[in-house]
């Protein structure tokens, strides 16, 4: 009964109403009356709350502002950053390009490389340097190395009797760098190394549909291409992969960045492989590094 009376005379004081009054000083004439209470002002003080709340709520959901909240970024804003640092990468490469073009014309013109090297020297991805086909266009030195290895190879009974017919296949560099480590089948090294800069762009040597794009422990970042006449091409160690399983390439396009991923890496290097048929091949013989 205690209770029951305290609750009332609590209803009782939170419901009882003040009468709030503005007096004129000089002639204590009453400007301004209000009746209020407690309910009142807690009425009023969550109503305010309330409204706050909403429109808080509606400049986030209708506003950019919504951006800066966790896990309120749109697809399109993540793809804009994916476009701007790739760009940006790309950039990054082409300025460097210029640089060691640069660098090479002022070496040409100082006499410090001999014109027999000048091919090696335009030898390198940018489009400063000569048009892409005449870039990929054997020189007479190379057909000549060609015919000669050929025709001395024509009757080697310990060659492999399955390399894959290449004409017609241009074969793009797959990055930039140097040749650290080359082809040795029998310490079971099916592939060369290049060593290259972080996050350089990873080119897939000819046209093909990307079978396999994934990470493992020991070779990090691994990306594989199946191409035309049952080659196929593997770069391990990756920084990034840029393509998805079943994606189709064209030659030359960038499907990963040199990274040092993977167990077996020691450094920042691309490990690129070449296989015809379940047997492994040199790349050296098919692409210049």
């Amino acid at each position: 009964m205690a209770n029951k009376k305290k609750r009332k005379h609590w209803w009782q004081n939170i419901k009882f109403k003040y009468r709030l009054t503005i007096v004129n000083e000089n002639t204590l004439e009453e400007v301004f009356g209000l009746y209020v209470s407690k309910l009142n002002g807690l009425s009023v003080l969550f109503s305010v709350l309330a409204l706050l709340f909403l429109l808080t709520a509606l400049i986030m959901v209708y506003t950019p502002l919504r951006n800066y909240l966790p896990g309120y970024m749109s697809n399109q804003l993540r793809s804009t950053i994916v476009e701007n640092a790739l760009q940006t990468d790309s950039l990054e490469q082409l300025v460097d390009q210029h640089r060691q073009y640069v660098a090479n014309i002022q070496d040409l013109l100082a006499g410090n490389i001999n014109i027999d090297s000048i091919e090696s020297i335009e030898d390198f991805d940018s489009l400063t340097a000569m048009p892409v086909d005449q870039l990929q266009a054997a020189t007479e030195r190379e057909e000549t190395f060609r015919a000669n290895y050929e025709e001395a190879e024509r009757y080697n009974l310990t060659a492999p009797n399955a390399i894959p017919a290449t004409d017609g296949l241009k074969f793009y560099r797959p990055t930039r760098g140097i040749l650290s480590s080359v082809f040795d089948a029998d310490k079971k090294h099916y592939g060369v190394d290049i060593a290259a800069n972080p996050n350089q762009s990873i080119l897939a040597t000819l046209d093909g549909t990307v079978i396999w794009s994934t990470y493992t422990t020991e070779t990090g970042y691994v990306i594989a291409i199946q191409h035309a006449k049952g080659l196929v091409s593997i770069y391990k160690h990756c920084g990034a992969l840029l393509k998805n399983q079943g994606t189709p390439v064209k030659a030359g396009e960038a499907i990963a960045l040199v990274g040092n991923s993977g167990s077996h890496s020691t450094g920042p290097h691309l490990h690129f492989e070449l296989w015809h048929k379940g047997q492994a091949l040199d790349p050296e013989r098919y692409i210049v590094f």
